[in-house]
């Protein structure tokens, strides 16, 4: 039954019962009108508006959550649908409405794994430019200051030291850079050192006592899913160390049936709801890249944890 066939039937409900009730009911109106007779009438009236009211907002109910979702829905979370029960033309629209959210997170999905590796394109060659052309620059620098250094004399000697100590500390700037853009021990290594070393530069430049926890029974991931899980570990410390005003943190790497689950755990100030920025979208959008699923949640405590899911081969019994 149409939208339109269906008020139809619910107001010619109201209004049949109220005349069958005015035919057969012993009431009479006098003209001019009593007053026991006109609160019977707006009583009536009062009766047969509630009851259409009623049953307006069951039959509409339906738009009524597709509204809430469509107001609501995130393609960052994929999944979300309407049941389309019933018939007709509130079903018909329930039914186009999820078929457009999975065409446009599909299209979205697309075109963020696209833009995604685009970006990691982009990071790989400035950090082989970074590594080849302007740490290689500054190696030889270092090198020319050190026999210029040995051959000054001690007037300028401490002068020319100096000069050396500023370049290799911009070197050692530089090489921490090449890392953040491109972790070469992730492709030579794999995760586990990968984050392993993240960490430990991570409680070397902040002073925070960070934890690791990593099963020995990891199975092997593709390349794509351990550069999402490294890239959401990076942007997890990287959020802890900007806000979370923590003194310890926690970074888990376990293995569940057919998952791998990353967590990252912190004893700082909490949330008590992540804000969608660039960084929190960033990681959503790698978890869809490899059909994961990320959770930002307030620790035990005071903390915050950040969880990602991925898919994994189940483990051999």
């Amino acid at each position: 039954m149409s939208l339109f066939w269906r008020i139809f039937a619910l107001n010619a409900v109201v209004l049949g019962t109220a005349t069958a009730l005015l035919l057969w009911a012993p009431v009479t109106v006098s003209v001019p009108v009593l007053l026991t007779e006109a609160v019977i009438l707006v009583g009536g009236m009062a009766v047969m508006l509630v009851a259409n009211a009623v049953l307006l907002r069951l039959g509409l109910a339906p738009l009524d959550r597709l509204t809430k979702l469509m107001t609501t829905v995130d393609l960052l979370r994929p999944g979300q649908r309407l049941p389309a029960s019933g018939g007709g033309e509130v079903a018909e629209v329930i039914r186009t409405f999820n078929a457009m959210l999975e065409r446009l997170e599909h299209e979205r999905a697309t075109s963020s794994a696209r833009a995604l590796l685009a970006q990691e394109a982009e990071r790989r060659r400035i950090a082989q430019e970074l590594h080849d052309e302007v740490g290689q620059s500054m190696t030889a620098i270092l090198l020319g200051l050190k026999r210029a250094a040995d051959d000054a004399p001690a007037a300028l000697r401490e002068e020319l030291h100096e000069a050396q100590e500023i370049t290799r500390q911009s070197l050692d700037e530089v090489r921490r850079l090449v890392r953040r853009l491109r972790p070469g021990v992730l492709d030579d290594l794999g995760l586990v050192s990968a984050l392993t070393s993240l960490t430990e530069d991570f409680a070397t430049h902040t002073g925070l006592r960070v934890g690791r926890r990593f099963d020995a029974d990891l199975p092997a991931l593709a390349p794509e899913t351990e550069l999402v899980l490294y890239r959401v570990a990076q942007e997890s410390l990287t959020n802890v160390a900007r806000h979370a005003d923590a003194r310890r943190v926690t970074v888990a790497l376990r293995h569940a049936d057919d998952s791998v689950v990353l967590t990252v755990t912190d004893d700082g100030s909490g949330i008590k709801a992540p804000r969608e920025g660039a960084g929190i979208r960033g990681m959503r959008e790698r978890a869809l890249l490899i059909g994961g699923s990320l959770e930002i949640t307030p620790a035990p405590g005071t903390g915050t944890r950040v969880q990602l899911t991925a898919s994994a081969p189940r483990k051999q019994p």
